[in-house]
């Protein structure tokens, strides 16, 4: 009986544990939200429906080379007025006819369009994976940008709610002192007015962070937005290794690892394909074919002769100047039903084969002019394409300067945060001992806030733009990268 209560309650406690461990919140790392968003992302997917489609393509450009077989089959009633086969009479009857065949085809040369398709459909092939892989670092790095931007303001809260904590405590002191009769009661207004604010400001940054948050599971395209969180994470802020490179070796660098450019030098060379598969119109088609035909009727046939007993004899002519009549036996024809389907197709069976060519002469010039085309396309592609290198350089030259500037930009925010934290001990020391009003020692509060808000701004921008430089330079976007 008690072993029973005991195994009940261990089986309830188990229970209960694991309900606790699968209700609590999962907190989600950047590797966590970048792995979801390339397999969950709805424009990923529909790349990769693209990507099918272009091994299908391929596929066909390769059964191209292939000779095409077909088979036909037939069969016809003529009902009226017709010649009778067998007696060669002229009779309304219904009669049936079958036929069937088989033709087969091969293309021996068509100026080598096959050959180019097919070429043709590799670097399609080829340009679909570049446009998912490119589409797979952009969600990222959309991902990457929320996720920071959650983790800043889960930083500025923790900062706002210091304040708040430091103002109640200010409070506190201040309360104190204006019972002692060291300080006049309208400084605890200004206190209490001071901790009013920063509870407001803590409000604020909360609702940031769920915005943020918010923003970001619908980056994911998550239905659950309530339980959605990421874990906290102190990223540490040092000089990055792109940076000990010149910018001009990390535009060198972003030329061979940048999708941006391999799929402009790919659109090129399908570009050239193109043109080369629009002169192959210029040249004569070769086309060998083989045939395989046979038929069958549904009618009576003629299977022997016998002597008719009726009318045994028929004249046939006169001899002259006797006019006797000339005379042999009348044979009357022994009729049977129609031989069988498979004998017909067997005795009727007949082959054809041969070669055709088509010699292209005149087509209202449409072949010119889709030359012309390709030709048109070919120097556009070449044109996006150094218009893409130029871009890229471009972009890789901003990116390099703002990585510099935001690092320099946050060791300027970690000096002046060093500094008014400096200035806050100094005003709180004065304020103390009534050398300066409580109006002014709040301000030295508030800047010392601001100045480690712009510090935890510059911090995180700078992060950002190094994972943009280093995404140029080709450093993984994240650990166990997935792209």
């Amino acid at each position: 009986m008690k072993g029973n209560i005991v195994r009940k309650c261990v089986l309830s406690l188990g229970l209960f544990c694991s309900f606790l461990s699968w209700s609590q919140t999962k907190l989600w790392t950047l590797n966590d939200c970048v792995s979801y968003a390339l397999e969950n992302n709805l424009s990923i997917q529909q790349s990769l429906l693209e990507e099918e489609r272009a091994n299908i393509n391929l596929n066909m450009a390769k059964g191209n080379f292939m000779p095409s077989v077909s088979a036909n089959a037939n069969h016809s009633w003529t009902v009226g007025l017709n010649q009778n086969i067998t007696t060669g009479l002229l009779q309304n009857q219904t009669t049936q006819f079958t036929a069937a065949g088989v033709d087969v085809g091969v293309d021996l040369f068509k100026g080598l369009q096959n050959q180019k398709q097919l070429a043709k459909s590799r670097l399609q092939s080829a340009a679909t994976l570049y446009q998912s892989q490119k589409m797979k670092e952009d969600v990222a790095l959309n991902v990457v940008n929320s996720y920071l931007q959650v983790i800043f303001n889960k930083e500025l809260v923790k900062v706002n709610k210091s304040q708040l904590d430091y103002q109640k405590g200010q409070e506190s002191r201040v309360a104190n002192l204006v019972n002692a009769g060291v300080v006049p009661s309208g400084d605890l207004i200004d206190v209490r007015a001071s901790v009013a604010q920063a509870n407001q400001q803590l409000i604020l940054a909360s609702n940031a962070v769920t915005m943020s948050k918010l923003a970001l599971a619908q980056l994911l395209q998550l239905k659950d937005y309530e339980n959605f969180d990421v874990i906290d994470v102190d990223y540490e802020v040092g000089l990055s290794e792109v940076l000990s490179n010149s910018a001009k070796e990390v535009v060198e660098r972003a030329k061979e690892t940048q999708i941006d450019l391999k799929l402009a030098e790919t659109q090129v060379e399908i570009s050239e394909r193109d043109l080369e598969i629009s002169k192959s119109a210029y040249y004569p088609q070769i086309r060998a074919f083989y045939s395989l035909a046979t038929r069958a009727a549904y009618m009576d046939q003629i299977t022997g002769y016998e002597l008719n007993t009726a009318n045994p004899t028929q004249v046939i002519g006169v001899v002259e100047g006797t006019n006797q009549n000339v005379l042999q036996p009348n044979m009357s024809p022994i009729i049977s039903g129609p031989n069988s389907l498979f004998n017909q197709f067997d005795d009727n069976i007949g082959h054809s084969f041969g070669v055709g060519i088509s010699i292209p002469i005149f087509n209202g010039f449409s072949v010119r002019n889709s030359v012309k085309l390709s030709k048109l396309n070919l120097e556009n592609s070449k044109k996006e394409k150094e218009v893409s290198v130029l871009k890229l350089e471009q972009t890789v030259y901003a990116a390099y300067s703002d990585t510099q500037n935001a690092l320099e930009s946050f060791e300027a925010s970690k000096v002046t945060y060093e500094a008014r934290n400096l200035a806050l001990e100094y005003a709180k020391e004065r304020y103390e001992v009534g050398l300066m009003n409580v109006f002014d020692f709040n301000q030295a509060q508030n800047l010392l806030v601001v100045a480690e808000s712009d510090m935890l701004k510059a911090k995180y921008d700078y992060i950002f733009k190094t994972k943009i430089l280093e995404y140029y330079f080709g450093v993984p976007l994240f650990e166990n990268e997935a792209l």
